[in-house]
């Protein structure tokens, strides 16, 4: 069996993010979409409330499992028995960042693989920060998440 983790925030998951997520579920047996819990920010959404978004919006993607985990990436991988981590690319800079990363995690835990993925078109310029802010602006977010994530975010900015 082939696994996979694709870590984020998810603050909140967006449609870019299930598009690499589907495309990971059909290069893996399971994909483990893990939610990042960083104690020295403050996110949107509470963890929980993360989780309970990604479980409704992927209920249609066979073999994932959702999660959190906290501290680095390289233990929680070990402890998962992955084969790989994913990441989306969005643009050149994430590309730099993202490079870096898998660097580091390599140097950390070298069996650590890291595949990356571009999200399809029209999904490729989305990003959490951009959609919370045109959602705090009351900006029609209606092709960048779906309606449950959308119903959220119009929640904590009512």
């Amino acid at each position: 069996m082939k696994i996979a983790i694709y870590p984020g925030s998810f603050d909140p998951i967006h449609n870019g993010h299930i598009d690499v997520i589907e495309r990971a579920a059909k290069l893996c047996d399971k994909v483990i979409i893990a939610v990042a819990q960083n104690p020295n920010k403050t996110g949107l959404f509470p963890t929980e409330e993360r989780l309970a978004l990604i479980e409704e919006v992927t209920r249609h993607i066979p073999g994932r499992e959702i999660t959190s985990f906290d501290g680095l990436l390289v233990d929680f991988f070990q402890s998962t028995g992955a084969d790989a981590v994913v990441r989306g690319l969005r643009a050149v800079s994430d590309f730099e960042y993202e490079f870096q990363m898998a660097l580091m995690n390599r140097s950390l835990l070298d069996e650590l693989e890291t595949i990356f993925l571009v999200p399809s078109q029209e999904t490729i310029y989305l990003s959490s920060r951009i959609i919370k802010e045109v959602a705090r602006l009351k900006g029609d977010i209606d092709g960048f998440v779906p309606p449950t994530v959308k119903a959220a975010l119009q929640a904590k900015f009512e």
